[in-house]
């Protein structure tokens, strides 16, 4: 798979673009869709779907206007659809402007197989944060879950400090080679992360 990063909008959210062998999807396109629709087009490339990690607003903003340019499915875990339903009054809470995310949704789940992911349930940053993990290619798209030297925030509605710790230490137990592309900053890796993230470092992460 090719991987194609954007960053987007105010909170310098990443939108990716993945050439899969079942086609093109768009994981979290966050913002400027201009800028999305204008890397299509650079690629020659017709999307086949949406797929979200989880519905803070900063992750769907450009959904609705790709969905009316492409009539995509948008796939989420049904526990972020009421995130999903308020995001653009959420979006407008902190000073933003959005355009409402179209419904319906389809919905993911623990262990779906789809474009050559696998869908992996890990919340804390959301109820229904996902990471797609592509176990041929040896990447996982984390979301909001673990960034570079960092980790999500478990401060916010519908957040959970436990789960996300717990989501945390089933993520570490991929492959240590794992590359890891997050939500925001530059990708890492999970032997990176495990070895010198402050948030992870003196953690006993052994059953």
């Amino acid at each position: 798979m090719k991987a194609h990063r954007l960053v987007l909008g105010p909170l310098a959210e990443n939108g990716y673009l993945v050439e899969t062998p079942q086609g093109a999807v768009l994981i979290d396109p966050g913002d400027e869709p201009e800028r999305i629709l204008a890397l299509l087009a650079q690629r020659g490339l017709a999307p086949k779907a949406i797929l979200l990690t989880h519905a803070h607003f900063d992750h769907v903003g450009a959904v609705a206007p790709l969905v009316a340019a492409y009539g995509l499915p948008v796939f989420l875990h049904p526990l972020d659809l009421p995130l999903y339903e308020r995001a653009a009054e959420a979006a407008q809470a902190w000073g933003f402007a959005i355009p409402k995310p179209p419904l319906p949704v389809e919905p993911l789940a623990e262990g779906m197989e789809l474009f050559g992911f696998k869908v992996l349930h890990l919340p804390g940053h959301s109820p229904g944060h996902v990471a797609f993990w592509d176990p041929i290619g040896q990447r996982v798209f984390s979301g909001d879950l673990l960034f570079r030297g960092s980790i999500g925030r478990y401060d916010l509605p519908g957040s959970e400090r436990e789960a996300l710790f717990a989501s945390l230490k089933r993520l570490l137990s991929l492959p240590p080679e794992t590359q890891v592309l997050p939500g925001h900053g530059p990708p890492t890796t999970l032997a990176l992360e495990a070895r010198t993230n402050p948030f992870l470092t003196g953690l006993e992460w052994e059953a």
